[in-house]
């Protein structure tokens, strides 16, 4: 038998049902307590992880089209929020950002109907993208959910609630490495220094 690689939700949600002793789970639609806590639970788990920080393998960029009816007040123009967007990480015209703020599906801001506006957001990445370091993090992150409802362990629940903390914060160490790095600015420290 071969290892593989967990690339949808059965897969995350099997492992972590494993990681707490349980049997895998082969469907959703499977006639199981696991499989009826698995749907009813992972999409939501998914989401909030990949909302929890800027992830890389889920970072989008978007133009946006102005919306036809404006705002009632306070802003000149609106904007639909992307379909597939789960959290807002910048919105810029020229690379410059612009003050803005979302009311349900859509973004409220003071912008031309020239302007070109860009969002950066998060958007829900197919688990076939998420990196191996997201994943782990995500099926401990099961794995609590599953020792909660399924194993009824509250033991089991913090230790699983432990390693899901520690492979996030993993996770977020490495993503963040595959930015460029920033220059520290240190100007000011060597005028403090020799003053």
């Amino acid at each position: 038998m071969t290892s593989t690689v967990a690339n949808s939700g059965i897969d995350v949600c099997s492992r972590a049902l494993i990681l707490i002793g349980a049997d895998p789970i082969t469907s959703f639609d499977d006639p199981t307590t696991e499989a009826l806590v698995a749907v009813n639970m992972y999409e939501d788990v998914a989401q909030a992880a990949l909302a929890s920080m800027r992830w890389r393998f889920a970072t989008e960029q978007s133009q946006l089209s102005r919306l036809v009816e404006a705002p009632t007040g306070r802003y000149d123009a609106a904007y639909q929020v992307p379909a597939d967007m789960l959290m807002m990480n910048a919105l810029t015209i020229n690379d410059m950002n612009v003050e803005h703020t979302i009311y349900g599906d859509k973004i409220f801001c003071n912008v031309s109907p020239q302007d070109e506006l860009v969002a950066d957001y998060i958007y829900r990445a197919p688990e076939e993208d998420w990196p191996s370091y997201f994943t782990i993090a995500v099926e401990y992150t099961m794995a609590s959910v599953f020792a909660g409802s399924i194993a009824r362990n509250e033991t089991l629940v913090s230790i699983m609630d432990q390693k899901a903390a520690l492979a996030m914060a993993k996770a977020r160490s490495l993503d963040s490495q595959q930015n460029t790095t920033r220059k520290l600015t240190t100007s000011r420290f060597l005028t403090e220094r020799l003053s």
